[in-house]
């Protein structure tokens, strides 16, 4: 097991490696900003669901993305990270960061559970709309690993949690409410 984690430390300081110049240091800011604190997808699913004003289907689309990111924050935040506990990467292995040290864990990563909680939300409403969603969720949990606050075992486990958390989320709304898309 740990030449696996020596692995991911690798594969880090590769990305930023291969991958790192000033330009690219602030796209890979900007998109992982887009996250922060779930605020984009918290704002999709507010507006979908002040859509619903007018129409229940628009409001149970709202409460799709927003229920997916509720589920997900619970079981990302509240009983994943401080169960595994699991150490920053940037702690472990030694090297400077280009955002702000963080608090919390890092297994899972939170900001890619939440992106691609509402990306699966909104690729249930709309393929379309979803598929974007998807690129925009998979740039954030690489931007986690380039900013070095995330090994890739944590992204990976995000984007699984997120994609779990908007299923249950789905189930319950068809289950309970006769969701429409």
């Amino acid at each position: 097991m740990e030449r696996f984690f020596e692995m991911e430390g690798q594969l880090l300081l590769w990305i930023r490696e291969v991958f790192a110049s000033p330009v690219m240091d602030k796209i890979m800011i900007f998109i992982s900003s887009l996250a922060n604190k779930g605020m984009l997808w918290i704002g999709i699913g507010v507006v979908l669901l002040l859509l619903g004003v007018k129409g229940r289907k628009w409001s149970n689309r709202g409460l799709l993305v927003l229920l997916s990111l509720a589920f997900n924050m619970v079981i990302c935040n509240l009983l994943l990270k401080p169960l595994v506990a699991r150490t920053r990467p940037y702690d472990l292995l030694g090297y400077e960061i280009l955002v702000r040290r963080l608090g919390d864990y890092s297994f899972p990563s939170g900001h890619t559970s939440a992106s691609f909680a509402a990306a699966t939300a909104i690729y249930a409403i709309d393929r379309r709309w979803g598929a974007a969603a998807y690129v925009l969720a998979a740039l954030i949990g690489f931007s986690r690993l380039y900013l070095g606050v995330h090994f890739p075992t944590d992204v990976l486990a995000g984007a699984v949690v997120g994609i779990l958390a908007a299923k249950a989320a789905q189930c319950l709304l068809e289950k309970k409410m006769h969701f429409n898309k």
